[in-house]
Formats: structure tokens, sequence, C-alpha cells
């Protein structure tokens, strides 16, 4: 039997875009769906890439054959970004639309993306989304095995985990020569999955590692370029310089990080609460930033830390200057002490909203003006736009 094809919530802009994600997040799918009679250039396609390779010319001389304004796909296009000249050409020159997919920023920022400033937007294909699976959406299952199209589709999910962590480093950091000590990196990788969800320690991700804290800081910049993890800033509304916090670092998928972390058994009490809190971020992010696809819910989003090791808050959301405070428990009951960082956020100006997520069935307030929300909820609120 087939896997099933989800309908992505990604609406396709109307002029030409970048199109990036993890791998295996179904972006090549998702184009040849939404551009049914667009013409395709895979760069996976080892001829053609050398082909191109030799001779970044040929890919113009081969558009010179479309009629003007045509749809143009180009898959993995980090992979050549010299490309990127042709396509500037033939955006100004034959009104071309492009859709350019790809698995890393990285390259692009360094090499080709300045050249197309203006004239391609970027958008950001994530992880399955609740409303994308609809009755399919199973919260254990993506706390345990993550939700990539990839995975989510195996009907495997532990062995094909585990193959895409492999993949990653051989087909996205070796071969694309991102790193120049790739022991380094793979030993960098599980440590840093250590830190999901918290307070990032650079000095101490590079001891653990066994690299200079200069490395570590190029290591997390890969981690983002290549989608695996994001990092969350603190809010830092008039602090000094030497009061500002650190960010926290945030993994994209939970399969991927516990793959990471070689753990493919159902997650254990300790681990659903990171694992959940990460999750919810993403959500966050997935319906607040216009790159991250689905939405322009909020302006802003940051973790609200006002003394250093004291009450935090998970996530805080700005929009229009009025936030939205959002603490996550992977509890079933709320007790008064998971309250407490939404108590002493409550005078925090323009604070609009103050949530906790949690797992439970039954909405309800506390006396003090506190919605705690089943995840179900929080999910209904998020995507009809009422959080």
């Amino acid at each position: 039997m087939a896997a099933p094809l989800y309908p992505r919530l990604l609406a396709p802009p109307s002029q030409s875009f970048f199109l990036l994600g993890l791998r295996g997040s179904g972006k090549s799918t998702w184009a040849r769906q939404a551009f049914p009679d667009s013409c395709r250039f895979d760069l996976l396609n080892e001829a053609l890439y050398q082909d191109y390779l030799r001779d970044p010319s040929l890919f113009g001389r081969e558009l010179t054959l479309l009629p003007d304004a045509s749809t143009v796909i180009v898959d993995e296009v980090q992979r050549l970004p010299t490309l990127l000249n042709e396509v500037h050409r033939f955006i100004e020159e034959r009104q071309f639309r492009f859709v350019l997919l790809g698995s890393s920023a990285r390259k692009l920022k360094q090499v080709g993306t300045n050249l197309l400033a203006g004239r391609a937007l970027q958008r950001l294909l994530l992880p399955l989304l609740p409303g994308e699976l609809g009755a399919d959406f199973d919260l254990a299952r993506v706390l345990r095995a993550g939700s990539l199209a990839i995975i989510w589709q195996s009907p495997e999910p532990a062995e094909s985990l585990r193959a895409y962590v492999q993949l990653f480093l051989k087909e996205e950091i070796q071969a694309e020569a991102l790193v120049r000590n790739l022991p380094g990196f793979a030993r960098f990788l599980p440590i840093a999955a250590l830190f999901h969800g918290q307070i990032l320690n650079t000095a101490g991700l590079a001891r653990d590692a066994g690299v200079a804290r200069t490395t570590v800081t190029g290591y997390l910049e890969i981690l983002e370029d290549t989608y695996l993890a994001w990092r969350l800033p603190a809010y830092e509304a008039r602090l000094r310089v030497k009061e500002r916090r650190h960010p926290k670092l945030y993994w994209t998928d939970p399969g991927v990080l516990r793959a990471v972390r070689q753990e493919y058994h159902p997650p254990t009490t300790l681990e659903r609460g990171p694992l959940l809190e990460g999750w919810i971020g993403m959500l966050l992010r997935a319906y607040g930033d216009p790159v991250w696809g689905v939405g322009r819910r909020y302006e802003t989003l940051s973790y609200w830390a006002p003394s250093a090791g004291g009450t935090e808050v998970d996530f805080l959301a700005e929009r229009d200057k009025e936030f939205v405070a959002i603490e996550v428990k992977a509890k079933t009951h709320l007790e008064t002490r998971d309250f407490v960082g939404l108590k002493a956020i409550a005078d925090l100006p323009g604070l609009r909203r103050r949530a906790a997520v949690f797992l439970g069935d039954r909405p309800f307030r506390t006396a003090d003006g506190i919605d705690a929300l089943p995840v179900a909820h929080f999910l209904d609120e998020l995507s009809g736009g009422r959080l």
C-alpha cells in the first residue's frame, strides 16, 4: 500500500522563492504537487550535476529552450550555488519563476543568495504538522520518532532514523565539505543533542566534544543552516550587556534528536518534558515566522528569565507590543508549583495572556487568570489564531 500524501499548509509565493528545510521533509514531493507543469532540474542526478559543474552556462542554454514566464524547479540547489547567476538572469530577462529547493542554506549564504536579493523569497518546509497529519496525528508517536515525512511514512521508523543520521553526516556534512574535521563534528552531535531545551554553554560543549570553542560556534551554525536545530533568544528588555542571557538550543524534530542520541525506545518521563517543550516551540515558530511557512501570529519569540538560575517561562510570543506567555508541562495533572513562572511574569508590561500547555484532557483557568490548555486545545487555538 502506498504511503499517504499529506496536504501541506505551505502556500507557494507568487514570485521565485527558495524552499529550504531538513532533508527528508518532503520538499520535492510538495514542489511536484504544487507545480505539476514545471520543468525540473534535479542536482542529485550525478550526471546532470557533473555536467553543470564543468560548465554552469549549460544550465542557461537549456533554460533558453523554455517559453517566457516558465516555472522551473531546481532541486538540491545548494550543491551548485553558481547556477544562481543564471537564475538571476532569467528572472530579470524572461520573467521565469524559480522554485529553488535545498536542505542547507550554508553554501547559499556564503556564495549566492545575495545575487537574488529582493527577487526570491525564502520559505521553510517543516516536519509534518498536526494540521497536516489530520486524523493520523499521534502525539506519542511524534515525541518518539518525530514527524519528518520520510520517517513518518516509513514502515520501520527506528531503522530509518538510524540511516537518516548517517545520511546526514555523509551527504550533508562530508559531501558538501561543511566541516574539515568530520570525527569532531560526529562527536559534537550527540553532545549538542543533550543541550536540547537548555541554555547554551559553548565552553562546556567544546570541552565535552574535544574541539575548540570557536569550532563549536561554527558547528552550531551548521546545525541551524541545515535546519537540524534553532536557537531561542532570551527576552532582554532594558538589560545591560553584562546581564544578557545566552540563547536556548532546540532541535527541530524529536525523532532526529533522539536518533542522534541513539534513543529509539518510548520516551521516559524525564525525556517527555524537553521533547514536548521543543515540539511546542517548533509549532510556535511555524505559526509565528513567515519564513517558517504557515502564518504570522507573532513577531518575536523568546524565553523569559529575569535572573540567572531563577524563575523562567518557556516561551514569550510578542505581537503589536503585546505578549503571550506559555509554559509547557508534560504532565496530565498540574499543581500549584507548575504555575510559578507564569505567576512571576504577571507584571510584564503588555502581557495579554498566560497559558500552560499540558497533557491533560480538560482545560481550566486558575483563580489568577492562567489558562491551562491540553495539547489538543492549544493546537486548535494556535492554528485558529486565537492564542
